[in-house]
């Protein structure tokens, strides 16, 4: 008889699926170690996209207005919003420039009057010594000096992401093109309904944040003038910029509005602070509410837990793309998982 070699035997389903398990587990981990390592580059992406987003969205209201066609509507949002940065800058920008130099002179004299009037303060003095305490100002430091020492640093970072926006911007087709390459087949008409809905969404917050960030500008300008606090220009425009930072930009642009307030007397800082108070009112309970009739509803709790989780993951300027990062989010588990559970659920109940 001859001997024959014995048939080799079929793998147990349950071991194929153990395999299966610890490879998807491994390519997970893998992906973590990666985003982990590179994040910045995530956040220079999202950062030029958002602002290639902005210039499509500009476009698209000039086109509207005027009649013109994509691409000279296109050249003439860059264009327009380049002219705008530089005609702000030379009309106000030495006035800001002016006064952001005097206040970085003012600062150790503002902080040392803070101190010397925190001593005098029973109430200061006890809610200063209850902060210290718990460590907060370690605990945030950190981050706060995530936000500059970064790989790049700052003029870095800013440059590299104006680059990005500038190439997203001049073709956006050819990277949406890429990206839906790499999907399967059967998938790709999925994938480019995905990126369609992300851009729309985007844009809406976009639009809604700009307005947002241009209410509590004016709104504060106007009230540190007619408090007449020094460097008023300066501490509106830090304002408006941090108001792009929902829930902790507010309570960080009070932070040295106070401090120079406080150099003219307490009672000025306290209706500095009432002010911006009345800001921060004014944003949340109408302007915000305004703007959530046309970008997709963003729970308050979901963004705060949004700012601590991707804070943690992605330092400080996590916390500053946090809630761009939630739309994303949002619309994948919209798109992907709720739908497909609803077309489920009627189709088991005809």
């Amino acid at each position: 008889m001859e001997n024959r070699d014995p048939l080799p035997q079929e793998e147990h389903p349950f071991v194929s699926k153990i395999w299966m398990a610890a490879g998807i587990v491994t390519l997970i981990i893998v992906a973590l170690m990666l985003s982990w390592k590179a994040n910045q580059v995530f956040l220079y992406t999202l950062a030029g996209a958002i602002i290639a987003i902005y210039f499509h969205g500009f476009a698209g209201l000039i086109a509207r207005k005027t009649k013109v066609s994509q691409k000279w509507s296109l050249i003439l949002s860059i264009v327009l919003s380049v002219s705008f940065l530089f005609g702000a800058f030379f009309l106000i920008g030495a006035r800001v420039t002016g006064e952001a130099v005097q206040f970085s002179k003012e600062v150790p004299g503002l902080v040392e009057d803070a101190k010397n009037f925190i001593e005098t303060n029973s109430t200061m003095k006890f809610i200063y010594e209850k902060v210290s305490s718990s460590k907060l100002v370690e605990k945030a430091s950190p981050i706060l000096s995530g936000l500059f020492n970064t790989t790049m640093g700052v003029f870095g970072d800013i440059y590299i992401v104006l680059f990005i926006g500038i190439f997203f911007t001049a073709a956006p087709n050819e990277y949406k093109a890429g990206i839906v390459r790499l999907l399967p087949a059967d998938a790709r008409a999925k994938g480019r309904d995905l990126i369609a809905e992300i851009s729309k969404n985007l844009r809406a917050w976009l639009k809604g944040m700009l307005f947002s960030m241009l209410v509590v500008f004016a709104l504060t300008s106007i009230g540190l003038a007619i408090l007449g606090i020094d460097l008023w220009l300066v501490l509106a425009l830090i304002a408006g910029l941090l108001s792009f930072i929902p829930n902790f930009g507010p309570i960080i642009s009070i932070v040295p509005a106070a401090l120079v307030a406080l150099s003219q007397s307490p009672i000025t800082a306290l209706w500095v602070i009432l002010l911006y108070c009345f800001v921060q009112l004014v944003e949340s309970n109408f302007i915000t509410p305004l703007v959530q009739q046309e970008l997709i509803k963003t729970p308050p709790a979901l963004i705060i837990i949004s700012q601590v989780f991707v804070g943690i993951w992605l330092g400080a300027w996590g916390v500053i793309l946090a809630t761009p990062i939630l739309v994303i989010v949002m619309v994948l588990v919209e798109e992907l998982y709720i739908k497909k559970q609803d077309q489920k659920q009627l189709l088991s109940n005809p």
